[in-house]
């Protein structure tokens, strides 16, 4: 079998992205590996034709265009793709990622121009051992693999096949924010079918035709899928991405104790808001054990920043049940109750007693009654309600708490609940403020206040390189929280309207922090199984450069 690591020659060259230099080929390499001929007889540097595609990528007429400009690089020079990425990260993750990769992922099928990463399908699940042999990689090859079904992606819902977009995209903010090595990640959609009738009636959609599959079938091709990947590649972390409420946590819960596995949605979103309550604290002074947290939007982003935050109350002193009771569940039923019909496995240790709320004759306690009686700290927005909250939402919260804690956490900018600036200028200034997306500062009263942006960018890439220095045999809730500690140690919090977590400018830097804190606490921990002598050299040089050689 051939391995991807055998060196091509000619073409086959030009046609590997990893390896392909283009017109950066001195004349020695065209003589040494049969380019003679094949390219243009000028010879670009790596920095001068990093100019010239960025040039080009600002000349594109839209997001999609760019991003579809971004894929095609990628598709014939990982180095330049990567180089381009890191140099100008912060305008680039959005097209890249969110919120422009949302709209790549509707186009998929006809937009496809050439295949990347492993497609394995439930109606064959025979197929995924040689899917993954036939990627010609060793044990110790893969550090990381991505894998999404598709069930929800971002704000836009099923997309079937074109989750693979999803896939590639987070693996190449795990490099370019993190350095992990493309030749050593791999993408992966696993197309169990989708519900999503415009697909199923597209002649052009390349997916399985049928609804989604569940249950006992479900599962079998999941389990096929981790057994398979855990056996080939023993070293890799297993990252779930977007799938659905029904699945995301059972499949964590399954598997999470079992082997190397995270899912950000739920863990990475939890991390992430964790960072900026610990900073809340800082400012306000007010200790975790004592903050009262209301989520609006009980799924699993929501529920996972609920368990992060629980978590955090219980290690500042609480017993889990007390912690437990210090936070309230909004969902699209109201406030969770124990009585609310269809209450998820995973919501239910957050509904409340039904008597702390009489008299209600079956109608839903709503987000304004909630922050009335209760009273909260946090106000925390996973819903993708925009506006829900409302000038009086927030001024209840304001009349009871000196520097009440508001996070409009969804995105893109239009599901926002509130935006901060209407927040800041509600609360007279006091209120403290994330968003999830990125906004401009917001000038009130002679104060300037940056807004900082809970991007799971600050978290995952970080937690992915830490894990894979120390060799973790799982991801811990100890990692989870030194991830969310470094990031909240990087914000400088010093002056007036300081935002409450570190910007992304230099999301290298960062992660690089947040990676050894991560491998320290995978050896505190007891699941490293790599021996780590200096963990900051050894991050280090862990952190892919993209350089050609």
């Amino acid at each position: 079998m051939p391995s991807r690591r055998d060196k091509p020659h000619g073409h086959a060259l030009l046609s590997d992205a990893l390896r392909n230099k283009g017109v950066a080929f001195t004349q020695a390499e065209r003589e040494e590996h049969g380019l003679v001929g094949m390219l243009p007889p000028g010879e670009l540097t790596l920095e001068q034709q990093a100019r010239k595609a960025w040039e080009q990528l600002r000349s594109q007429p839209g997001d999609l265009a760019r991003n579809v400009y971004l894929e095609q690089l990628h598709d014939r020079n990982e180095v330049l793709y990567y180089r381009l990425l890191t140099d100008h990260l912060t305008e680039l993750l959005p097209i890249v990622y969110d919120p422009t990769v949302g709209e790549a992922i509707k186009h998929y099928s006809h937009e496809f121009r050439r295949p990347r990463g492993v497609y394995l399908s439930v109606d064959r699940p025979q197929d995924v051992r040689p899917a993954f042999e036939a990627l010609g990689l060793g044990p110790d090859d893969v550090d990381l693999v991505v894998a999404t079904d598709a069930g929800q992606i971002l704000g836009i819902g099923d997309w079937g096949v074109g989750g693979m977009q999803i896939s590639v995209g987070k693996l190449a903010v795990y490099t370019a924010a993190a350095g992990i090595h493309p030749g050593r990640s791999v993408p992966v959609v696993l197309d169990v079918g989708t519900d999503n009738q415009t697909l199923l009636n597209d002649p052009l959609y390349m997916g399985n035709r049928h609804s989604r599959a569940r249950g006992k079938d479900y599962d079998a091709f999941v389990a096929a899928y981790v057994d398979t990947v855990r056996e080939l590649f023993p070293n890799a972390l297993l990252h779930w991405e977007d799938f659905g409420p029904g699945n995301g946590r059972r499949l964590l819960e399954t598997y999470g104790e079992q082997v190397c596995t995270f899912n950000d949605d739920m863990q990475g979103t939890g991390a992430i808001a964790l960072a900026c309550l610990l900073n809340a604290v800082r400012v306000s002074g007010t200790p975790m054990r004592e903050q009262r947290v209301v989520v609006f939007g009980a799924g699993t982003a929501g529920v996972g920043i609920a368990d992060q935050l629980r978590d955090a109350m219980v290690r500042d002193g609480l017993e889990r049940e007390e912690a437990t009771a210090r936070i309230w569940c909004v969902d699209r039923q109201g406030l969770l109750l124990r009585s609310t019909d269809g209450l998820r496995d995973y919501q239910r240790s957050y509904a409340r007693p039904d008597d702390e709320w009489p008299d209600r004759d079956g109608e839903p306690v709503e987000l304004r009654e909630v922050v009335d009686r209760v009273r909260p700290t946090v106000l925390v927005g996973t819903s993708t309600v925009r506006d829900a909250f409302t000038e009086d939402v927030v001024r209840s919260m304001a009349d009871h708490v000196e520097r009440p804690v508001v996070l409009p956490l969804s995105n893109p900018t239009e599901k926002m609940e509130a935006q901060p600036e209407d927040v800041l200028r509600w609360t007279g200034g006091k209120a403290l403020v994330a968003a999830g997306v990125p906004l401009p500062p917001v000038e009130l009263d002679g104060t300037t206040y940056v807004i900082g942006q809970a991007n799971n960018a600050l978290v995952y890439p970080g937690l992915g390189l830490g894990a894979t220095v120390a060799r973790a045999s799982r991801v811990t809730d100890g990692m989870l929280q030194a991830a969310a500690e470094a990031v909240a140690e990087l914000a400088d919090l010093s002056g007036p309207g300081a935002p409450l977590l570190p910007q992304v400018e230099n999301l290298r830097a960062s992660s690089a922090t947040v990676a050894a804190a991560v491998a320290r606490r995978a050896a505190e921990d007891g699941v490293a199984r790599a021996r780590l002598d200096d963990v900051i050299q050894q991050v280090q040089d862990a952190m892919w450069e993209p350089v050609y050689t």
